[in-house]
């Protein structure tokens, strides 16, 4: 009891000095501090909520009056040694400050002071308790980055203790990424402005978040730290994700495990990601939802797989829908339906059998433990088509069918679902030249077929059409004998003559050589056209082989049995250059045969060449029956006519000569009879003579 009594008279000492100190308007906090240290001396125990209590109150003192502080800052040491300590009270209280004496005399008032500002300190103690109070705060400056506590949480706002001597208020739109942030979380602001117009300390969540975000948007990406991120709003391909006061891309790929056909559904929401992928250079930062989920599946998947047998029939739900196949949901771990197992019947699209979202019933095929590969089944639930195929189809049997698929080298039929059989071009027509399944078939179109092949085992079957009518080479002697006449129509060309159709089934050739008595045909083109018909005559039947040969000249008479009359060696015709070559000239002569002039023999008089319509006359040099060659020379013209020239002047010069002899011989033999009077006639007669050998020789 004694203690008790020595404690209150050292509160009660405590309590003038801070009456003393403060001034009239903080008498009532300093009441509520008295009440409260009362309450602490009786009851120690619970003295540390007492100060508990004492510290807000204590604050809300200094709000209203700086100076009250520096009693509360007092107050409290003193009451934490009562608690711990009670004998020693005095010795800490005797430590608090002392109150001035009061005046020995009464001090008159002063009715002109009120209103005014009064100072309660001296210099001294001011500065005493300024230096006291600065220790107290955090030395803190603009445009910094700090840790800060949250104190308070409203609908509208976060205050933020700093340390200062105030605390920040920031807008709860800056920590709308955090729902659960609660008082008592720290958070990193940046200060604005440690002081306003209005005396507030400026502090903003956001700006702080992006000064500090790409050091935090490095290290999550190296530890692959899973993030919270608030979705902003969607864009082209993804949606934009607001990470530490960076918008960051969530492409729709990288969202979830399955294809996501809704973004918006997330949008305003907060989601956990991982950093995927950082772009220094463009500031890019790329996230990921799917890849949260994928490590959770990953797990799954390794206990899933390893319980997996072959054969094994398992529900699953359709989760996509491809062109070759279908991914099935097998409850964390996907397996693929080939297209090819989804139906005994050939399909062209999987959505012809199963919808996104449905539930089916699936048999493991194979799986792959390392690969995480799982083939699944759909057809092998029900039994094989071909097991219930009609024991008594045989070959040689006419079936119908629908034609599902048609290639170049056939096509297939349907007869039952899932039971197909081939229709190879070659058995489509009797035909030999090359043709297409298209020519003869369309796909959906209904045909009746025969039976060639039927393997049960290996469920595969051969059909042909063709062989539902008659096979003309049957009597093919009797139809196209020998050196009978036909039209047919041209089919294709080749360098080495024309196939042509005589009917269905029935085809022919026409070798180059063939076609015209006359002309020389470099390419079948140069003689008819694809499609047109021509007159033939059959020159050979061979009924092993399939083969008609036959002939386009031969339906005229040999021309050359003629020509080898008119066309003589040595004899001249006139003829027209058709064409040039580095070996001579093609010339076209009278009767519709060509001749051919050699280099040599294709020059004029003055040594030029002919030219292509050029016509000139030409001489046969040679000529081949046999071999339908006819061998031509214009040079042999004027060569001849130069050669019979100068025959012509040989005989003129002939001529003279023996004139000239004659007449000597005859003076020779009258010469004896001429006298001194023929002399001078004789004289002139020579020189005449003379002088005609002269002229001759010029010519």
């Amino acid at each position: 009891m004694s203690n008790d009594v020595n404690v209150n008279d050292e509160v009660n000492n405590v309590e003038d000095a801070a009456e003393v100190t403060a001034t009239e308007a903080i008498e009532t906090p300093v009441a509520e501090v008295e009440t409260v240290v009362e309450e602490a001396v009786a009851e120690v125990p619970v003295v540390e909520e007492v100060v508990a209590e004492v510290e807000p109150v204590a604050e809300v003192a200094v709000e209203e009056v700086p100076a009250v502080e520096e009693v509360v800052a007092e107050v409290e040491p003193v009451a934490e040694v009562v608690v711990a300590e009670v004998p020693e009270a005095k010795e800490v209280v005797a430590e608090a400050p002392k109150a001035p004496e009061a005046p020995a005399e009464p001090v008159e008032f002063d009715w002109n002071a009120i209103g005014k500002k009064h100072e309660a300190y001296n210099p001294a103690d001011r500065k005493r308790l300024e230096d006291i109070y600065d220790k107290t705060l955090s030395s803190i400056g603009d445009h910094e980055v700090l840790d800060g506590l949250v104190v308070g949480l409203t609908s509208r706002e976060v205050v933020v203790n700093i340390g200062f001597k105030s605390d920040g208020v920031i807008p709860v739109s800056e920590v709308r990424y955090n729902p659960d942030l609660k008082v008592g979380d720290r958070i990193e602001v940046y200060v604005e402005n440690q002081e306003d117009m209005g005396g507030q300390l400026q502090l903003s969540h956001k700006k702080a978040r992006i000064l500090r975000s790409w050091e935090r948007v490095n290290t999550a990406f190296e530890t692959q730290e899973i993030i919270n991120g608030f979705v902003k709003c969607r864009t082209k391909g993804g949606l934009i994700v607001d990470i530490f006061g960076i918008e960051a891309f969530l492409p729709g790929s990288q969202i979830d495990v399955k294809p996501i056909r809704d973004y918006d559904q997330y949008v305003e929401k907060v989601m956990e990601f991982k950093i995927v992928k950082i772009n220094h250079e463009y500031k890019n930062v790329v996230v990921s939802h799917k890849a949260l989920i994928e490590d959770e599946l990953e797990a799954q998947k390794i206990e899933i797989i390893s319980k997996l047998e072959k054969g094994q029939v398992l529900e699953g739900i359709v989760k996509n829908i491809t062109s070759y196949g279908v991914f099935i949901d097998l409850g964390g771990v996907d397996g693929l339906i080939h297209i090819t197992d989804l139906s005994w019947g050939r399909i062209n699209h999987p959505e012809e059998i199963v919808q996104l979202d449905q539930k089916i019933n699936v048999v493991i095929l194979d799986f792959d433990e390392n690969k995480k590969r799982i083939a699944l089944g759909l057809k092998q639930l029900s039994a094989h088509p071909w097991d219930s195929l009609r024991e008594d189809l045989k070959v040689g049997d006419k079936i119908k069918g629908r034609v599902v698929v048609i290639a170049d080298y056939g096509a297939f039929v349907e007869i039952a679902p899932g039971v197909e059989g081939l229709i190879h071009v070659s058995e489509m027509s009797w035909s030999q030249h090359l043709r297409t399944a298209q020519d003869f078939l369309r796909v959906n179109d209904e045909v009746e077929a025969v039976v060639l092949t039927l393997d049960r085992e290996d469920r595969k079957m051969s059909l042909g059409i063709k062989q539902l009518i008659p096979d003309p080479w049957t009597d093919i002697v009797t139809k196209y004998p020998v050196n009978s006449r036909h039209t047919a129509t041209v089919r294709n060309f080749t360098n080495f003559g024309i196939f042509v159709e005589l009917e269905e089934g029935v085809d022919g050739l026409i070798h180059i050589s063939d076609l015209s008595w006359s002309k020389k045909i470099k390419h079948p083109a140069e003689f008819t056209k694809i499609g047109e018909t021509i007159d033939v005559v059959v020159l050979d039947v061979d009924v092993e082989n399939r083969r008609l040969s036959l002939g386009h000249k031969q339906l005229e008479e040999n021309p050359w049995d003629v020509f080898e009359s008119i066309f003589t060696t040595g004899s001249v015709h006139k003829g027209t250059v058709v064409s040039s070559s580095d070996k001579g000239v093609v010339v076209s002569l009278p009767y519709g045969v060509e001749g051919f002039a050699p280099t040599r023999h294709a020059t004029k008089e003055d040594g030029s060449n002919l030219q292509v319509d050029e016509a000139q006359d030409f001489k046969v040099i040679e000529f081949s029956k046999e071999n339908k060659k006819i061998i031509l020379s214009h040079a042999k013209m004027h060569q001849d006519a130069k050669s019979a020239e100068r025959v012509k002047d040989d005989k003129k010069e002939e001529s003279a000569e023996m004139t000239t002899k004659r007449a000597v011989k005859k003076i020779k033999d009258n010469l004896e009879k001429t006298t001194l009077g023929d002399l001078d006639a004789l004289s002139s007669l020579k020189a005449a003579m003379e002088k005609k050998e002269e002229e001759d020789s010029k010519k």
